[in-house]
């Protein structure tokens, strides 16, 4: 779980047990016996700062295009359906899409080496992410 402290201005992570996917059930069963399943302590965070700096150097401006796919005789293909152009992150709709929960936190450590975290989004809220978006085509 993400919680925003927008007065102490930073980005909160907690684990919370309850949404592991079942098919993780062994994983979260051994975290359990290593490390219990309460509040993460010290519990990790992002500062407003660096969160605003990185996010600023890796999504400044993108293309977000959406395709239907495709298999056949394992080829794939691709169907364009809409492309936009997004510009100027806007670091307001980053904290806003966190606490919608349209924005989550990976911890990608399941496989006994720790791969780090990232930030996944649900498909079609990048564009709230920008101060600017222009449709292409679609």
């Amino acid at each position: 779980m993400v919680q925003i402290d927008r007065i102490g201005k930073k980005v909160l992570i907690s684990f919370d047990h309850t949404k592991v996917a079942e098919k993780h059930a062994e994983w979260l069963n051994a975290v359990r016996r290593r490390a219990g399943l309460n509040e993460l302590e010290p519990q990790p965070y992002w500062g407003f700062d660096d969160l605003a700096s990185k996010a600023g150097t890796k999504l400044l401006n993108c293309f977000y295009i959406q395709a239907d796919v495709k298999k056949e005789n394992g080829a794939e293909f691709y169907q364009y359906k809409k492309l936009m152009m997004l510009q100027k992150i806007s670091f307001e709709g980053l904290l806003d899409q966190i606490e919608n929960g349209n924005i989550l936190v990976d911890f990608d450590a399941r496989t006994g080496h720790n791969h780090g975290s990232k930030f996944r989004m649900r498909q079609n809220c990048l564009p709230y992410l920008y101060e600017k978006s222009t449709v292409i085509f679609g």
